[in-house]
């Protein structure tokens, strides 16, 4: 019997996991229920279990054989703060929460592939299965987690995340070596000017015009200072100033967000748009002050690391399901943490295009994460648990055959 119909015979136990995930969905370091599901399920598959790394997250530890090699795989388990639109019996029952980025089936196959691996221990060596909080927002719960001892306390050679695609063919893997995802970073822009009378403009530091000016120059960052071959958005997403027709406000606040698959383009980005604030403020008798916060790393995958996994997948699954140069994502991902410790891989396993849905939703086509009509592919649950399963036994080499 293959590793696959395995797992496939308990594919309606993980639905109803999976479910039940969703329909109680918990935000960033909240995971209160979601943690204790993992915790008591790992406990029951005979793991060693480790609870509160992080504040709520979830170590469980696997030993088979005498071996000291050591694999790390994650998965992520917290909700969004957004409303829910669909109307299935297991859409969320918590208003204002919903799991719309398919954590739910990301904890679930990580759950998969922990129970057949306890029964069956087909490798040598550790595996750290680690259920992780605050993946979202820029909350940090991987940085929260490392900060809290995890690769001191649960070492690991090798270290593998996965996330789900929607719009990608259901079970297709995508895998891509070096920069795949974005550094996430936001800023804070204020602008004190000197207040007054809008029919006496001249009698004021006008903080708006200096602000209209500034968003334009900023864009000079992305089209001029940088090198074109390397990839940066700058995007002004909120400006805040005044509150009356006949008032010109003392102060302007500018809002925004960077995205770079380099440090280095970000420390240039950062750099020059102090420069700017700076200096353009005070070209206007002004002053300007930059408030620039890194939440998380770009996320670079370790390239021996993600070949090994693309092989492993083609070998599993064929040539076809396999996408070894998935595109690169502006959004970010908080495992690049991880990876800034420890060698590993981030991938990617379709989601398919919507035909899934069984209600009003299906045919729509692929319904994008962080939508109020999202649901993660109950499909995908033991193909992913499969992948993980065969992860651990190729890389803690197989004791004997399965």
């Amino acid at each position: 019997m293959s590793l696959l119909t395995d797992i496939e015979r308990n594919h309606e136990q993980l639905i109803s996991i999976r479910r039940d995930i969703h329909a109680h969905p918990e935000l960033a370091f909240q995971e209160q229920r979601t943690s204790a599901l993992v915790a008591k399920r790992l406990t029951e598959l005979g793991l060693e279990v480790h609870t509160g790394l992080g504040k709520t997250g979830v170590v469980g530890v696997l030993r088979a054989g005498s071996g000291t090699r050591s694999i790390g795989l994650r998965a992520d388990m917290d909700a969004l703060p957004m409303p829910e639109n669909n109307q299935f019996a297991h859409c969320s029952k918590h208003p204002g929460k919903m799991h719309g980025c398919g954590h739910d089936g990301h904890t679930t196959m990580l759950l998969g592939a922990a129970e057949y691996l306890a029964a069956h221990r087909n490798f040598d060596g550790v595996v750290n299965f680690i259920f992780q909080p605050a993946e979202e927002g820029g909350n940090g719960g991987a940085r929260a987690m490392i900060e809290d001892g995890l690769f001191e306390r649960f070492p690991c050679d090798v270290i593998y995340g996965m996330h789900n695609l929607p719009g990608v063919s259901t079970g297709v893997f995508g895998f891509r070596s070096g920069p795949t995802m974005a550094s996430s970073n936001r800023f804070d822009i204020v602008i004190n000017g000197v207040g007054g009378h809008a029919a006496q403009p001249n009698k004021t530091v006008d903080p708006i015009l200096i602000a209209a000016e500034m968003v334009q120059s900023l864009q000079s960052l992305i089209t001029r200072n940088k090198n074109p071959i390397d990839t940066a958005v700058l995007s002004v997403t909120q400006i805040h100033a005044g509150d009356a027709y006949n008032v010109i406000p003392g102060q302007a606040v500018i809002r925004g967000t960077v995205r770079t698959y380099s440090v280095a383009v970000l420390d240039l980005m950062e750099k020059n748009m102090r420069r700017i604030v700076t200096k353009l403020s005070e070209a206007h008798g002004a002053t300007g002050e930059l408030h620039f916060v890194r939440s998380y790393p770009p996320l670079n995958n370790c390239p021996e690391e993600t070949a090994f996994a693309a092989d492993l997948a083609e070998s599993i699954f064929g040539a076809d399901r396999v996408d070894r140069a998935t595109p690169q994502h502006m959004g970010s991902e908080d495992f690049s943490f991880y990876l800034e410790k420890v060698p590993g891989s981030f991938l990617f396993i379709g989601n398919g295009h919507g035909d899934h849905r069984m209600d009003t939703y299906a045919g729509m086509g692929p319904c994008e994460l962080h939508n109020s009509n999202y649901d993660f592919n109950d499909a995908l649950l033991p193909i992913g648990a499969t992948y993980w399963c065969k992860l651990v036994e190729a890389r803690l080499t197989a004791k004997t055959g399965s």
